[in-house]
């Protein structure tokens, strides 16, 4: 019986390359795309060799040719940090778009399931709150957080009007918050900057008062949501996260406390069109996918900070982040 074959666009990247192991431990064949803008060799070098695994350094926003047969496509090519798609905004915006389009049509060209990795972003600066999928969004269309939040909703768009005029079947996945290891240590976003200062006795920098509220889920629990709703029949978004939220100074808390930091916390100025607030709604993930999570916080936090321990006390890892 011939194995399941699913590529990855972004498979290099944190939560792509947790998504490569996920089905290859599952049994199935894994193309990996990356064209290693923000993705690392790093984070899938441990499944080079392997007869069921093949890298292909491409940008996606030029045409795919895939050999052969396709059951599954999952898109997940883009930056994912502010600190990213602020440096790169053009190509965060050709990768929503064209790149979309791109694996879109590979999709359809391989009568694939395709999943789009869509993001608590099209919420933007949210007036609902926690956020249900059925939330349109308070979105600033040209402030600078404006070239990932739109290139996602584009994104989410086309692959309606893939599924709705062409009848692909596609899946797509609103992700808040995820942590774990692989993530990148200049990442840009709170949580791995965070460990990396505490780890390091660095002041920890937190943006405005501290107050605003994030939801963090860690990365399995992630994958799991996904790998889920890839299988189920739901072709509208589908919130997959962890609802609980709490407040950036606790989380600089917490990391001071399981890290046994000496670091102080230092403000500064908040970022334009930065969210006061990110909960997600799983209650569709519950009821659909029989989904929620299973770490807490402090589990994945634990995990997390053993990852960048290692890290950042291995010089021949350093060179890599």
């Amino acid at each position: 019986m011939l194995k399941k074959r699913v590529v990855i666009t972004g498979g290099a990247g944190f939560l792509g390359s947790h998504l490569c192991d996920k089905f290859l431990n599952e049994g199935m064949e894994v193309i990996c795309i990356d064209n290693l803008l923000t993705g690392n060799l790093k984070n899938i070098e441990h499944l080079f060799g392997r007869d069921d695994f093949i890298f292909l350094q491409h940008d996606v926003t030029n045409y795919i040719y895939v050999p052969g047969k396709v059951d599954y496509i999952l898109h997940f090519a883009s930056p994912a940090s502010p600190i990213d798609y602020l440096k790169l905004p053009i190509q965060t915006l050709k990768v929503g778009s064209l790149g979309t389009h791109k694996v879109l049509g590979l999709a359809k060209e391989k009568k694939a399931v395709f999943l789009l990795a869509s993001t608590s972003e099209v919420y933007g600066d949210p007036e609902i709150h926690p956020q249900s999928e059925d939330y349109w969004g308070s979105v600033n269309p040209i402030g600078p957080r404006g070239v990932y939040d739109e290139a996602k909703r584009f994104a989410e768009a086309l692959t309606m009007a893939y599924h709705r005029y062409h009848g692909l079947e596609t899946r797509i996945v609103r992700i808040f918050n995820t942590f774990g290891p692989r993530m990148r240590i200049g990442d840009g976003r709170a949580l791995p900057t965070f460990i990396v200062q505490a780890l390091r006795n660095e002041d920890i920098t937190v943006f405005g008062s501290g107050e605003q509220t994030r939801s963090f889920c860690y990365v399995e629990d992630q994958v799991e949501g996904i790998f889920k709703l890839l299988f189920s029949d739901e072709n509208e978004p589908v919130n997959i996260g962890n609802p609980e939220e709490i407040s950036i100074n606790t989380l600089a808390g917490e990391i001071l406390q399981l890290t046994g930091s000496k670091s102080k916390i230092v403000y500064k100025e908040l970022p334009v069109d930065d969210p006061k607030v990110r909960q997600p709604d799983i209650s569709k993930a519950k009821s659909l996918l029989n989904w929620e999570p299973k770490y807490s916080r402090e589990m994945g936090l634990r995990i997390t900070i053993d990852y960048f321990r290692k890290i950042l006390s291995d010089k021949s890892l350093l060179t890599y982040r």
